[in-house]
């Protein structure tokens, strides 16, 4: 499989269908968007990193470009079941880095449902490093939290999604009283969910609502006696991706006014027109943590509540 773009199913904008690329650690079988997937190698190589991550497998160059190699086996503790140079590498971009993830196999592409993604045992028997569980042809795929796990093999990489602090004065000399605005964020990461409410609490908003997918969020919007200034949302999600998300809110009548920012860890410009098409107000890559917050204040500003405020 020399290139995973190469046999990308390509899908309608929000559809609530993605692919994935399966591979294989030991004896079971994981997964990762084929959107945070540009190749798949063989095993280059590599030089070691003094006083890294055990997990760090060391460095090599790829076309001129220079990454990180991150050994899943050994941060998942799993024995592998082939040597080291009969492995494979898969190279993915997200958060506005490259990296290679060392497997010990690549299996094929599956074109799934957000349906399909299993949250049921996250956070307890999964632990922290699985998100989902995926059933497919009678096996459990398992889906990582990938930018959970970049984040502790290299920790100095979580500076980047924080702001400075007392930025509240600022938000609140554009728009005034910050709270007044309700916003809410479909996230499925619970550690870019802190990160998310950090960002919104140095801003100066403490009236915002988090959920774990899109279908959750949907359910909150419709539902009566809440209204939302804004919506924050994440592509990659169970039970409603984000884009979906988007095009229903786009798409109604009563919702439609309501500003949306896709805020995910892949924006690729196919992801971005993607995003544009169906009406997204802004799109913002992960770990851009001012730029998030800078958008939130803008697209607020132009509301009918925030122009009632500066009249007042």
């Amino acid at each position: 499989m020399a290139s995973a773009m190469d046999e990308k199913i390509l899908t309608e904008v929000g559809t609530n269908e993605w692919q994935v690329v399966v591979f294989l650690l030991g004896n079971q079988f994981f997964a990762i968007n084929v959107d945070k997937t540009r190749e798949i190698l063989r095993w280059p190589g590599a030089r070691d990193v003094p006083q890294a991550h055990h997990a760090m497998r060391g460095i090599t160059t790829i076309r001129g470009e220079v990454i990180p190699l991150i050994d899943l086996r050994s941060y998942l503790d799993i024995t592998p079941s082939v040597e080291l140079e009969n492995s494979k590498l898969i190279v993915a971009e997200f958060n506005k880095m490259k990296l290679g993830f060392v497997v010990d196999a690549v299996d094929r592409i599956y074109r799934i449902n957000s349906d399909e993604l299993d949250a049921s045992l996250t956070g307890t028997f999964l632990g922290e490093n699985a998100l989902y569980v995926i059933k497919r042809d009678g096996r459990n795929i398992l889906l990582l939290d990938y930018e959970r796990i970049v984040q502790v093999v290299n920790p100095g990489l979580a500076d980047q999604f924080k702001l400075e602090p007392n930025l509240s004065s600022d938000v609140m000399n554009m728009l005034g009283d910050s709270d007044s605005y309700k916003i809410l964020v479909a996230e499925d990461s619970p550690l870019i969910r802190k990160l998310i409410q950090d960002a919104l609490v140095s801003g100066g908003f403490h009236n915002f609502e988090m959920v774990g997918h899109g279908k959750a969020a949907w359910d909150r919007l419709v539902e009566d006696g809440d209204e939302f200034d804004i919506l924050l949302t994440d592509i990659e999600m169970p039970k409603m991706d984000g884009l979906t998300l988007t095009r229903r809110v786009k798409e109604d009548e009563r919702l439609s006014r309501i500003p949306v920012i896709v805020f995910s860890s892949v924006m690729a410009e196919d992801i971005k027109r993607k995003a544009q098409s169906i009406g997204a107000d802004a799109q913002i890559t992960k770990p851009e943590m001012h730029r998030l917050l800078e958008t939130v204040v803008e697209l607020l500003m132009h509301t009918p509540k925030a122009e009632r405020q500066q009249a007042s």
